[in-house]
């Protein structure tokens, strides 16, 4: 189960939401070992299209070496869906690389009648993809 403060969970609709009709993409940092999403740190999507995102390899190694720095890990990777439904694609599961990670998917098209944006959460490992619960509080 992916547990996310209310503060990171709309700051990561936010940055989808603006980023439309591109799709947006970002990290949330925590303590290495905590499994606690601490960090917003939205990315530029590379790609700057609405049908794929691509973290530009520059702020990709900049990042990971402040994270080194600040004894943190990427507790959630998430990106968005401009025009299907938030579940990863076959080139989302072949870009997941962090075993440890939650894969966050926020689709910012109404694909369920259900709302305007979907959010939903998943961990991918070896090409298998598992959703979880996702539970929103106000803190940790």
């Amino acid at each position: 189960m992916l547990t996310i403060t209310q503060a990171l969970y709309d700051q990561i609709v936010a940055h989808a939401r603006g980023d439309h009709p591109d799709e947006a993409c970002g990290v949330v940092a925590g303590p290495a070992g905590a499994g606690r999403p601490e960090r917003f740190i939205p990315m530029l999507n590379a790609a700057r299209s609405p049908t794929f995102y691509e973290f530009d390899s520059q702020d990709l190694l900049k990042l990971y070496r402040e994270m080194d720095d600040r004894d943190e890990e990427p507790v959630i990777i998430y990106h968005s869906h401009t025009a299907t439904e938030a579940y990863p694609s076959r080139t989302d599961i072949g870009y997941a690389n962090e075993p440890g990670a939650h894969y966050v998917l926020v689709s910012t098209a109404d694909t369920d009648g259900l709302g305007e944006f979907q959010f939903r959460s998943f961990r991918i490992l070896d090409g298998e993809v598992t959703e979880e619960d996702v539970e929103v509080v106000a803190a940790y």
